[in-house]
């Protein structure tokens, strides 16, 4: 098949969908595909370390809810099976073995998690089932290479550690830096990045690191021993519950760095209000999503579609929590990839519709930043901003900018 190159710019939530009529009879179909279905699988942690991230499976339910609702994707259904595998990279393998297997999924989307991940990547390129726009900006997922049948959709970990290397550069010359991260590959890519940003003064800005398992009850001894360093400059690399513990503990000690918080924790409703908004005052983060608690997109459209699809579609979900604007975002790519699909919905025909992302502009992530694939790039958003935390929201600051490049 030829290239369809998707080109789908100023989209609007609705005009993602194309809505009703009966799909053409004569589609070509791989497992899970059907004149009236898509079958899509995932895992999410509904419970366990990082059950904070469950708000974005039951956001993208809703949102193949409402695409359903409205005649689904090209007339097709949306079947979407998503399980919990408490972020346990075991039980990912068995749950993603059973939806391949058993549920025959044309596809797995947005399964979450570094460790879960890459637990079951080699699986599904062996079996070549698209692991398609993961929900973790490891650096390897953009390997079309070795693992073409693997895609991420955020922007990748270490692109996000280099734009605040470089801003520490820039603002904070003389900074001893202490960094917290999770110990696996979402962690130290947050270190990687943290290195290449700051070059060849990273081995005399970097003071001290301390990692923590999932399996860890608290931080604090961590954070403690951090304060212990000297440092003056803090990055926390940490899941929702653990970056939550970082926040109280760094404000409860009197320890008062710079402090620098991945962009995987920042939901105010999450994160945040947990932590005691009080005591996040001052943490510079980047992002590329509009902050539902930010005043400024409040008033416009795109704000209120979400908003009032929150309102109709997923009203158990909180309008303060960010996951669920990351979840309503990722479901209207994979609408989008699936409906320039057409009627060729096999497996091979969705990955090259998925490496043919040009420019794709989604309401609800900030103005600037596009989404664009290729053959040869798997990262679908490079672009972030940076914010800063003022007690009841992120304010934006400085321009969108590029982590990419050397």
């Amino acid at each position: 098949m030829g290239r369809k190159q998707m080109t789908l710019s100023g989209l609007a939530a609705a005009s993602l969908v194309f809505a009703g009529g009966l799909a053409l009879a004569a589609g070509q179909y791989g497992p899970g595909a059907s004149d009236t279905e898509i079958k899509i699988g995932n895992t999410m942690p509904y419970s366990g370390p990082a059950s904070a991230y469950g708000a974005i499976g039951k956001a993208e339910a809703a949102y193949f809810n409402m695409i359903n609702e409205q005649g689904g994707i090209n007339g097709r259904k949306i079947n979407f099976i998503s399980r919990d595998d408490g972020y346990s990279p075991p039980k990912t393998v068995e749950l993603i073995r059973k939806m391949v297997e058993e549920d025959q999924v044309l596809l797995t989307f947005n399964v979450l998690g570094t460790p879960p991940n890459t637990a079951v990547q080699a699986y599904l390129n062996d079996n070549k089932v698209p692991q398609l726009l993961v929900a973790t900006g490891a650096d390897k997922w953009n390997d079309p290479k070795n693992h073409p049948w693997t895609m991420g959709w955020q922007p990748s970990y270490r692109i996000e550690a280099r734009i605040y290397g470089r801003y520490i550069l820039k603002n904070l010359a003389n900074a001893k830096i202490a960094v917290l991260y999770q110990n696996d590959d979402f962690g130290k890519d947050y270190l990687t990045g943290l290195r290449e940003g700051l070059g060849d003064k990273a081995e005399k800005m970097i003071v001290a690191v301390k990692t923590y398992e999932t399996t860890d009850p608290t931080v604090d001894s961590q954070i403690v021993a951090l304060q212990g360093s000297g440092a003056d400059v803090l990055l926390t690399a940490a899941t929702p519950k653990f970056a939550a513990q970082a926040i109280r503990k760094v404000n409860d000690i009197g320890w008062k760095p710079t402090h620098f918080l991945t962009n995987v924790s920042v939901s105010v409703g999450a994160v945040m209000k947990p932590a005691g908004p009080e005591k996040g005052i001052g943490i510079i983060s980047a992002g590329y999503l509009k902050e539902p608690t930010d005043p400024q997109w409040q008033d416009m459209q795109e704000y209120k579609d979400w908003s009032a699809w929150m309102k109709k579609y997923n009203s158990a979900g909180s309008v303060t929590d960010s996951n669920n604007v990351f979840g309503y975002s990722a479901a209207q790519t994979v609408v989008a990839v699936l409906t320039a699909s057409g009627d060729n919905l096999t497996r091979e025909n969705i990955m090259e519709q998925a490496a043919s992302i040009h420019d794709l502009k989604l309401p609800m992530v900030l103005p600037g930043i596009v989404l664009s694939t290729s053959a040869t790039d798997f990262a679908p958003i490079k672009q972030m901003q940076l914010m800063k935390f003022d007690g009841t929201t992120w304010q934006l600051f400085g321009e969108v900018i590029s982590g990419s490049g050397s």
